[in-house]
């Protein structure tokens, strides 16, 4: 399924929105960008909020707006949360989810109130009102609710911008859950490199009004100067099956080639992937697997490149036995003194408390 956009517009001589390009939807795509670049726009065009003069909207082969013709947002059959959860507060969580439920052609259903709650961690909260509800409830009830008229695209602007941090880090795994059960193609509008590294597949960068690439989010944690990088550093995102946690609350991540150990989560274990992010200031790098000593994850690696220093500071990127790509970042002095280069085998250590799950 590819959506297909053209839009030139400007808005008070300042701001101008220039767009002719198209991508796949599968998964989650991440409009990523500074605030004021035309993150929401886009999207309002996309769902049919904004109708701009001249605009071509395609949906596969549906054409949301062509010239005269324009399919209204109810038509397009699109879910829509935003920041500020939209809640009816006078019905319950359960009359809520089914709002939209009820008003979808039974045909056209394909997902329903039981999985809905289960994938959102709401089957509890059913019969409760919703100023009873935390931040946190109200958006994943929010979600819900969107998922429940069945749509065959799911819209997020900034879902998480009002909560705060600890309540984003509890809704992480929902959303993450969301989107690889639901089957829902989601675009997701946020200025958080965190939110874009845990959710999403693809990344559609925007830069005052352009679109300056449209990459996986595989192809852009590969390349040194990717924009997720300008704030926090780099960072590297792992995929595999999260184990249970043993007697000692640690957990097995990865395959037996490539194990991590981490603290425990609330990720629950299963087939589906989990992600885990690693900051590359927080891995180290030695020439032999050492003992007797307290970091517990000693990961087997190839060096694939090593990026020129930046402030006496260098990042060497390397493969895992599964291949995976994981970032470290080391000294100048360390490079030089370790003789690192292409090629050379090693071992990553990383703190597990590190381990950002």
């Amino acid at each position: 399924m590819m959506l297909r956009i053209q839009a030139h517009l400007r808005y008070g001589g300042d701001f101008e929105l220039k767009v002719d390009h198209e991508w796949p939807l599968e998964g989650v795509t991440g409009l990523f960008g500074r605030s004021g670049c035309g993150k929401t726009t886009l999207l309002r065009l996309i769902a049919g909020l904004e109708r701009i003069r001249g605009a071509a909207v395609s949906f596969g082969d549906q054409q949301w707006q062509q010239g005269r013709q324009f399919v209204p947002l109810h038509r397009r059959r699109i879910g829509l949360v935003f920041q500020e959860h939209s809640l009816l507060p006078h019905l319950s969580v359960q009359d809520n989810l089914l709002y939209g439920y009820k008003r979808t052609p039974a045909p056209l259903r394909r997902l329903h109130l039981p999985e809905v709650s289960a994938m959102l961690g709401i089957e509890d909260l059913l019969g409760r009102r919703i100023d009873q509800l935390s931040g946190g409830q109200r958006q994943r009830v929010s979600l819900g609710r969107a998922l429940l008229i069945s749509p065959q695209l799911l819209l997020l602007d900034e879902p998480m911008a009002a909560l705060d941090t600890q309540t984003r880090r509890e809704i992480m795994p929902f959303l993450g859950r969301m989107a690889a059960e639901s089957a829902v193609p989601i675009i997701m509008v946020s200025h958080s490199p965190d939110e874009i590294e845990r959710l999403a597949d693809r990344i559609v960068f925007l830069q005052d009004g352009l679109i300056q690439r449209i990459e996986t989010l595989h192809e852009s944690l590969a390349r040194p100067d990717s924009p997720l990088f300008d704030d926090a550093g780099a960072v590297s995102v792992l995929e595999g099956a999260l184990g249970e946690a043993g007697e000692d609350g640690v957990r097995p991540f990865g395959p037996p080639e490539a194990r991590l150990w981490i603290p425990r989560t609330g990720q629950a274990s299963g087939s589906l992937p989990t992600r885990i992010l690693i900051r590359a200031r927080d891995v180290s790098l030695s020439l032999v697997d050492p003992h007797h000593i307290s970091i517990q994850n000693h990961l087997p690696v190839t060096i694939e490149r090593i990026d020129p220093p930046a402030d006496s500071r260098c990042v060497v990127a390397c493969r895992t036995a599964d291949g995976q790509l994981v970032l470290a970042e080391v000294t100048s002095r360390a490079v030089s003194q370790l003789g690192l280069e292409t090629g050379k085998s090693l071992y990553m250590l990383i703190k597990s408390v590190a381990l950002l799950g």
